[in-house]
């Protein structure tokens, strides 16, 4: 006998835990055992023609890891296709949920879809009840109060721009045609001015309800304090370190790169950011930019971790990419952008 949820639960967001604090807890009181099903591929990437654009918060391995640190006892992932897609609500709950896993409650969040028939909890209960099983719904979470009424601005995050005082357009720079670190394209003979971007993170409404689809919005406009806040927890990337054309070295800024283990994963927004780093079993604070590759540069580290496990989770977004006019203005930023860091870090 088992207590069950269902659902694709990315990102096992403050929404789904509260699902799954309500599960595991039912479970305990009726001495059965808590169970998440859920589904690989996402049903949009099947069943969607967007499907090309679809990234997703959690690999199916964090997703599972993350479930049973909350006490799930079984994670079980069904394959999703055209047939399953075609399972109407009763024909899931009385084969899959009943039949198969031996449910006998079913532990439903505000905004659950069963079926081909797309039923609501409000249709679910009764349904479910006439077949033996019993149902709880369990409200939304929100978080109201958490940014406020008017966008973040994090412009004084990433320091002063440097002056721009080199060559007009035209004049050679010395600076490598089409060399790109930490967000900046350094163009021959390229000038370009301007003040320190400002992020200008979207705020939810009071009481606005989590959701999967709002943090894969909030991460795509390089809102990740407001993907925080919606998750409980910092959004984070994880791959391999892969070597690269060795830029930052020379300007005494290292970077690791990382190539991502799953590439189904939601990537934020072009940008740099402060981020926590952990590598060789230590955690550590860094700067990541986010552009045609994800690079990160480590404080106080000078191991060699090529071909290493690295995770990165994004706290802070300090600037957008921008061109400058040479490698000294880069040093200079990159200067700048680490002191901005070190900054928050002592407050």
């Amino acid at each position: 006998m088992a207590v069950a949820a269902t659902g694709f639960f990315d990102g096992v967001h403050l929404g789904h835990r509260q699902v799954i604090r309500t599960l595991v807890s039912s479970a305990r009181e009726r001495g059965e055992e808590a169970i998440v099903v859920t589904f690989a591929p996402h049903p949009r990437a099947v069943l969607q023609q967007d499907a090309h654009s679809l990234r997703l918060l959690n690999s199916p391995q964090e997703k599972e890891a993350m479930l049973r640190e909350l006490g799930v006892d079984r994670v079980e992932t069904l394959r999703f296709d055209r047939a399953f897609a075609r399972l109407s609500a009763a024909d899931y709950i009385r084969t899959v949920l009943i039949g198969r896993f031996g449910a006998t409650l079913l532990v439903l969040g505000f905004d659950n879809r069963l079926g081909s028939d797309r039923l609501t909890p409000d249709s679910i209960k009764p349904l479910a009840e006439s077949l033996g099983l019993e149902v709880i719904v369990v409200p939304p979470a929100s978080i109201a109060g958490q940014f406020g009424s008017s966008p973040q601005k994090t412009s004084g995050c990433a320091g002063p721009l440097p002056s721009d005082d080199g060559p007009l357009e035209g004049q050679a720079t010395g600076a490598p045609e089409n060399t790109s670190i930490f967000g900046v394209v350094l163009p021959r003979a390229a000038r370009f001015s301007g003040a320190t971007a400002e992020a200008a993170l979207a705020a939810p409404e009071p009481a606005e309800a989590v959701s999967s689809t709002k943090i894969r919005k909030a991460l795509e406009e390089g809102s990740v304090e407001e993907a925080e806040a919606m998750l409980g927890y910092a959004y984070g990337l994880r791959g391999v370190v892969v070597s690269g054309k060795q830029l930052g070295r020379t300007l005494g800024f290292p970077t690791a790169n990382l190539r991502l283990y799953d590439p189904m994963k939601l990537i934020p927004a072009r940008g740099v950011y402060l981020t926590e780093v952990e590598v060789l079993g230590g955690q550590y604070w860094g700067m990541t930019n986010v552009g045609d590759i994800i690079e990160t540069h480590i404080f106080d580290f000078s191991e060699d971790i090529y071909g290493l496990d690295l995770k990165i989770r994004f706290r802070r977004w300090l600037r957008a990419m921008r061109p400058f006019h040479s490698l000294d203005a880069l040093k200079a930023q990159l200067a700048a952008d680490e002191a901005a860091c070190l900054a928050l870090l002592q407050k």
